[in-house]
């Protein structure tokens, strides 16, 4: 979160704050979704809400 910080303005987060703060809290609400539904299987679970978040906070810094 913090490299996100100071790189604010250099990707799609420099819509406003509002809008990445919401994005950013749908997408962690979406990996924990993930690991809720995968928790029978731990290392599944981490590596999928792992993968979740860093692709869908990418998505969000690049579009």
């Amino acid at each position: 979160m913090a490299w996100l910080v100071r790189h604010f303005n250099e990707y799609g987060y420099s819509q406003g704050l509002l809008r990445a703060a919401i994005g950013t809290s749908a997408v962690l609400v979406t990996a924990a979704l993930v690991w809720f539904a995968l928790h029978r299987n731990r290392p599944a679970a981490i590596a999928a809400a792992g993968l979740t978040s860093a692709l869908g906070i990418g998505w969000l810094a690049f579009h």
